[in-house]
């Protein structure tokens, strides 16, 4: 029997199963629903016409309570819209729980990008040495952040772990005793998580689906390509950012930072026990019995009764695995050896800090420090210090030594600075040197940004550090500087000592989210690109070997969508030895929240860096012609996003007409949504996630295609479309830009705003907005040969359809309360508390709307 094409495996497993166990949903008695499961499918239906016919939420919403509801009150209907979010919100739990259980039906486990097609491609083209050669040094690294872009609580995502679990085996029982609980538990979060919290949950992640998924594909790997041979080379590395990342987070405290990497180890060690347990039963032999009973024993006092006390070293567990697997081949026929084995992998993948726990901060932060230890340490800086030049600086930091403490300070940023570095050596103690090893600088402008954030390490007494200095470029213009910023660091003689201790080793992280949010879409792409091109050449210049860590969101404007596309087409002239990547909020859970999609996207990601090294394609190296359109493309977008930008209505429409200045109320994260206090909005101060989240609820996404149509439009016009064409058909890096940008308009909706085409204020601006929207999908269009966009995913345009279907009555309902929140600020006498109410409901919806679009960012 033949394998149904993917779009009909989607309908029948996927979109049947949620209109069938939607109805159930419908039926159940929920006390706080009454009868909305009857009343809000009327309500989509007039949400879908009324769009059609060009109508305003508002006339939308009016005309459905006059049809339907019997002379409503306003508080009936606001009753009503509350009731209709609380539906939404676990119809999406719903949907989730549907695509997950069905995720291994619908994408081929075995297909192209999986470990099994790596490993038959390998023998078939003969390059079976060349890849073992490859997996010896090549790493994925994925690295967990706390991003606030998803809101579920703990209960509920028991949740649907639970009803995935029951759909997945068709339990019409379970499965209707578990829609009922969904019905009755509540999603919202009272209070704003700390970030221990937002470890803990993503914890969760670690150990449930992390663990047992990366220690069987790095069996698989062992068996299957190294043919049992050990493979020391850990490929997969995780790392960890709630509890270290400080930038713009003044909840992370040190205190926080030593109890997260204290839960880290205890949760790998916990891991580490239940699988010695299960072991125990098995491996009942003379001699290997006493040995597992003694691994067994410091294990659990390790994680039940220790007060941050470790009775067994990372050595001594490594080590008794090793004579356990020495004894059961020469004693005992290889008995359960796969099992030892796998014990062994996990140990080589997540020792005892489980994942690593980066520090970040942000660089102006840096510089408030400095100032401070300068003006104090007369001894250590002359006078004039912050008056000599660059050069000068560079020189004396590469040689300032101390044994500076907290307690010498009275300043609160100077104290958690020389605290988060000082944990960074007791946390190193405990867990290994894996445990923390990573202080990344965000908004990194300079040389000087480095050596000052290392010269704090040397001051604090850490004269060699066990750390990587990892510097963060963002902005365009410092995207474009950052080859000769490392020149200027690997040419410093201290520095380049560090380096030398750090095995030539340095990492640069490059950020999508705030690039796009600097230059736009295409430029920030475009500009990473080259940087890691330039950074590639003067790194091998000075005998660095480079690593690239690239921060990335969900959502294409965030350097999300087809990520693993990204980095096959990558090219020779990038280094390409690890593919370090952020995963954030949503992105953590629909790509990696269940076993079978982590293991499918970690193999992918994997397969992308095979492919790009050891499978070239021939879709990858980018010609001269190319670059100068690349070059010419971005420059025009960016020409075309940056007098956008600078609209006098940019700032006002994003404050008066979105959902901005709501996200702080969600209590979704820790961190507040913009880097300083002030009351007065400004646009360098405000995070990548609302401003990108804020277009998204909106269905502009603005963010992830603005400039991409005025650029087209200039080749178009001036007869060198054949230029842009050929370049499509042949670079696999503009194949997957373009066709990002195509997911981001795929999820634009903008009949939801068009009643704003009529605003006196803001009319022109987004007939602005609306007008790229329209060139860029039509010359997309052009570009792909598509008659629609995203035809080359149909399952994935299927599922997005689906979501934008069921969420429509919250964008509806959202729209609504924005309209009416303007309405009553315009009054001379506000009704304040009605206010308040509009503005919940704002809130509120964003819930469904976040969850619903997976990686809306």
């Amino acid at each position: 029997m033949y394998t149904l094409p993917r779009i009909e495996r989607f309908q029948q497993n996927v979109l049947s199963k949620f209109q069938i166990y939607n109805s159930v949903f419908i039926t159940l008695p929920f006390d706080a629903i009454d009868n909305t499961g009857v009343l809000l499918p009327l309500f989509s239906e007039v949400c879908e016409n009324g769009f059609k016919n060009q109508q305003s939420p508002e006339e939308i919403f009016d005309f459905f309570a006059s049809k339907y509801l019997e002379q409503p009150s306003e508080d009936e209907k606001i009753d009503l819209m509350f009731r209709f979010i609380q539906y939404v919100e676990r119809q999406i739990v719903l949907f989730d729980a549907i695509e997950d259980a069905a995720f291994p039906v619908v994408n081929h486990m075995e297909g192209r990008g999986s470990l099994r097609d790596v490993k038959e491609k390998a023998e078939q083209r003969t390059k079976v040495k060349e890849l073992k050669a490859f997996l010896k040094h090549f790493k994925v690294r994925t690295v967990l952040t706390a991003h606030p872009t998803q809101f579920y609580p703990g209960s509920v995502l028991g949740i649907i772990t639970d009803l995935t679990d029951a759909l997945r085996n068709n339990d019409l029982i379970q499965i209707k005793q578990l829609l009922a609980q969904l019905g009755k538990t509540p999603f919202i979060k009272k209070e704003k998580p700390t970030p221990f919290d937002e470890a803990v949950s993503l914890i969760w992640y670690l150990e449930n689906v992390f663990y047992p998924t990366l220690g069987n594909m790095v069996q698989y790997i062992q068996k299957n390509i190294y043919d049992g041979e050990e493979l020391t080379n850990p490929i997969f590395n995780l790392g960890f950012w709630p509890g270290g990342d400080r930038d713009g987070n003044p909840y992370v405290t040190t205190e926080i930072t030593l109890q997260v990497a204290d839960r880290l180890r205890t949760s790998v060690l916990k891991c580490y026990y239940s699988d010695i347990r299960k072991l125990k039963r098995k491996l009942t032999f003379k001699e290997v019995d006493a040995l597992i009973a003694d691994l067994e024993s410091k294990l659990y006092r390790s994680v039940f009764y220790s007060r941050g006390e470790i009775y067994l070293t990372p050595q001594e567990f490594y080590e008794g695995l090793k004579k356990i697997r020495m004894l059961i081949v020469r004693d005992f026929q290889s008995l359960y050896l796969d099992e030892v084995d796998l014990l062994i992998s996990k140990f080589n993948l997540f020792g005892f800090h489980f994942a690593t726990l980066d520090i970040r901060q942000n660089s102006k932060i840096h510089k408030n420090v400095f100032q401070d230890i300068v003006a104090q340490e007369h001894s250590l800086f002359p006078s004039n210090y912050f008056e000599m030049d660059e050069e000068n600086k560079l020189e004396l930091l590469s040689n300032v030594k101390s044994n500076l403490s907290e307690s010498d300070f009275s300043n609160e940023l100077t104290c958690s600075t020389i605290s988060s570095i000082l944990a960074m050596k007791t946390i190193q103690s405990k867990n290994g040197e894996w445990g923390c090893n990573r202080y990344i600088i965000s908004n990194n402008e300079s040389a000087l940004n480095v050596m000052e954030t290392f010269a704090i390490f040397q001051l604090c007494g850490w004269e060699n550090p066990s750390v990587d200095i990892v510097p963060l470029f963002e902005s365009v213009v410092d995207l474009h500087a950052a080859d000769s910023i490392m020149e200027q660091l690997y040419s410093n003689k201290r520095y380049r000592e560090h380096l030398k201790n750090r095995n030539n080793v340095q990492t640069v992280m490059l950020g999508f989210s705030d690039g796009t949010k600097d230059g736009g879409y295409l430029m920030a792409n475009w500009s990473i690109y080259k940087a890691k091109e330039s950074l590639t050449a003067i790194s091998m210049k000075y005998g660095i070997e480079v690593l690239f860590f690239d921060g990335r969101g969900g959502p294409p404007a965030r350097g999300g969508g087809k990520t693993h596309k990204f980095y096959a087409s990558l090219g020779s002239e990038i280094e390409n030895k690890q593919i370090q990547i952020t995963v954030q909020g949503q992105t953590i859970s629909s790509n990696f929240g269940t076993l079978d999609s982590c293991r499918y996207n970690l193999e992918n990601l994997l397969s992308a860096g095979v492919t790009n090294r050891v499978f070239n394609n021939g879709l990858v190296k980018l010609s001269p012609l190319d670059y100068e359109v690349l070059n010419q493309l971005s420059q025009l977008s960016y020409e075309a996003y940056l007098n956008f930008k600078q609209h006098p209505k940019f700032i006002p429409y994003l404050e008066q007409m979105s959902t901005l200045n709501y996200y702080a109320k969600t209590n979704i994260g820790s961190r507040p949504s913009k880097r300083t206090k002030s009351e007065k909005l400004d646009f360098n101060d405000l995070r990548a996630i609302p401003f990108v989240g804020s277009w998204s609820q909106l269905k502009q996404n603005v963010p992830g295609f603005f400039g991409v149509g005025t650029a087209l439009k200039y080749f178009e016009e001036t007869n060198q479309w054949d230029k842009v064409s050929q370049m499509y058909q042949n670079s696999l890096f503009f194949k997957t830009l373009m066709e990002n940008s195509m997911m981001a308009l795929c999820k634009s909706f903008f009949p939801l705003t068009a009643y704003m085409q009529k605003d006196e204020e803001f009319g022109p601006f987004w007939q602005i907005i609306y007008d790229e929207y329209l060139e860029t999908k039509r010359l997309l269009l052009k570009l792909s040969g598509f008659t629609e966009l995203m035809e080359n995913y149909p399952d994935g345009k299927a599922s997005i359809e689906i979501r934008e279907q069921i969420v429509l009555p919250l964008l509806t309902i959202q729209q609504y309360a924005l309209l009416k929140i303007n309405e009553i600020k315009k009054q001379k006498n506000p009704d304040l508390k009605r206010l308040e109410t509009y503005e919940k409901i704002v809130t509120r919806s964003l819930f469904g709307n976040i969850n619903a679009s997976r990686n809306s960012a």
